[in-house]
């Protein structure tokens, strides 16, 4: 069988993030990607300037195709703006008995809100429900709990078990935001914590971090792994594009990692 992985996602124009991240990672990782689009961004590596959502109608059909043609093996859902969005995808997700990778995307590397504040109810409500494993950062634990961000396990860890009494099934805080030596991500799924660290790394080439996480758990799923062999391999991958990243030059702002660091890197000018 062909491993397939499908992004539910906003459109990156700039490249670094969104579907474009999340079908980089899934060919990085050996998985075929199909997508499904939800808004288009017009943003580069300085910033968003633009958003126009997909009608919920358009979204719905792109759905209908994927699923109902493609062996889909892991989903991942990404940026969804809009509550009536929101609606469409969990209804879609129910009909073919499909659980996601969710990763809440609320405000962009550059600072930039991407989820309306209307959406965040929504999206707690309906999507975490149908969530195998939701990935927030620090800051979109601390929106989707209504509590201050953590600066600490102990609050990551009340934080986490908020979520996963929301419905989602295990949840991976990314600590990517805090400070210290180590960027700790911890996964939660009702047992023992399971700890994740790596060096930090100081590099301007960190957009698309979440995204390209997120989907490389959906690729591990889509090519047979466990949930928690998926988690610790994509800390894996993300860890060595970052550092990959650091000979990229794209861009006068936040850059991208590098999705394919395995097979190429640049070529001085």
């Amino acid at each position: 069988m062909t491993a397939i992985a499908v992004t539910i996602a906003g459109s990156d124009s700039g490249g670094g993030a969104g579907i474009q991240a999340d079908l980089k990672t899934f060919s990085a990782l050996g998985a075929y990607g199909a997508s499904v689009i939800t808004a288009i961004t017009a943003q580069n590596t300085r910033g968003v300037t633009a958003v126009e959502d997909i009608s919920p109608a358009v979204v719905q059909a792109q759905i209908d195709a994927v699923f109902s043609d493609l062996a889909v093996g892991a989903a991942k859902i990404g940026m969804v703006s809009r509550r009536e969005t929101i609606a469409v995808i969990a209804d879609g997700l129910r009909r073919y008995g499909k659980m996601a990778v969710l990763d809440p995307v609320m405000v962009a590397t550059s600072g930039d809100a991407l989820l309306r504040p209307d959406a965040i109810a929504a999206l707690r409500e309906q999507l975490l429900p149908l969530a195998l494993i939701a990935t927030p950062n620090l800051p979109e634990a601390a929106l989707l709990t209504g509590r201050a961000i953590a600066t600490d396990e102990t609050e990551m860890a009340h934080q986490a078990e908020i979520i996963l009494k929301a419905g989602a099934r295990s949840v991976l805080i990314k600590g990517g935001h805090a400070g210290g030596p180590e960027a700790t991500d911890i996964f939660f799924d009702g047992g023992e914590p399971v700890r994740l660290k790596a060096p930090r790394i100081e590099t301007t080439n960190d957009h698309g971090t979440g995204c390209t996480l997120s989907a490389a758990i959906a690729a591990g799923l889509a090519n047979g792994l466990s949930l928690t062999q998926a988690v610790i391999a994509a800390k894996d991958y993300l860890h060595r594009a970052v550092v990959a990243a650091g000979d990229l030059k794209v861009g006068q702002g936040r850059g991208p990692v590098h999705h394919f660091h395995r097979w190429w890197q640049p070529h001085a000018r």
